[in-house]
């Protein structure tokens, strides 16, 4: 059993079909597990390691973490770690997804060139922990398209598509995603 430190049912589905070949089972992070996570700061890596060495020491089990966030050529390099906590506390995927939307209204062209990325981070409760690192290049739409995925998935097009990461079948999103690349860089020591 790992622990995913996480509240996030959309991230334990997506972990899940990522790391399904495995054959891990996976849960979420408790209410107390989740109150011991640690204020995230401005670092992928030190978030994610936080997240994934506190859940583990808090249940008892592996834990599996990550951080990620949106980096925009036009807002030099922001949200980047901030992306989950863009524009302010309370607002919903898409009032996130909107607020950047306003923030790159008059940025054309290179401006809106942007990538994802992510630090999955495993740690065992002896204190062993890893990291690994994924990228995904691609673009900022005009406006939202598509209904899979979640947070900025429908304002961003990946590198060699013609369509939003929200539009992509779930396996092909799973295949490009910097998600999918951290974690599946991680698979051999999860699975260990």
């Amino acid at each position: 059993m790992l622990v995913l430190a996480s509240s996030n049912p959309g991230k334990l589905r997506e972990f899940e079909a990522l790391l399904g070949g495995a054959g891990l089972e996976m849960r979420l992070a408790t209410a107390e597990e989740l109150a011991a996570l640690p204020e995230e700061g401005d670092a992928y890596e030190a978030n994610a390691l936080a997240k994934a060495r506190t859940a583990a020491a808090a249940s008892g089990l592996p834990a599996l973490a990550d951080d990620s966030g949106l980096e925009v050529e036009g807002l030099g390099g922001a949200p980047g770690p901030y992306s989950a906590r863009f524009g302010g506390p309370g607002l919903l995927d898409a009032e996130r997804a909107q607020r950047l939307l306003s923030a790159l209204s008059e940025r054309p062209g290179a401006s809106r060139l942007a990538r994802f990325v992510c630090v999955a981070a495993y740690a065992r409760p002896d204190g062993q922990s890893w990291t690994r690192r994924g990228e995904c290049p691609g673009l900022i739409l005009e406006a939202p398209k598509g209904e899979r995925g979640f947070g900025y998935d429908p304002i961003f097009q990946p590198e060699g598509h013609t369509v939003s990461m929200a539009e992509l079948e779930p396996a092909q999103k799973h295949a490009l995603s910097h998600r999918g690349k951290a974690l599946r860089a991680l698979e051999a020591l999860i699975a260990s």
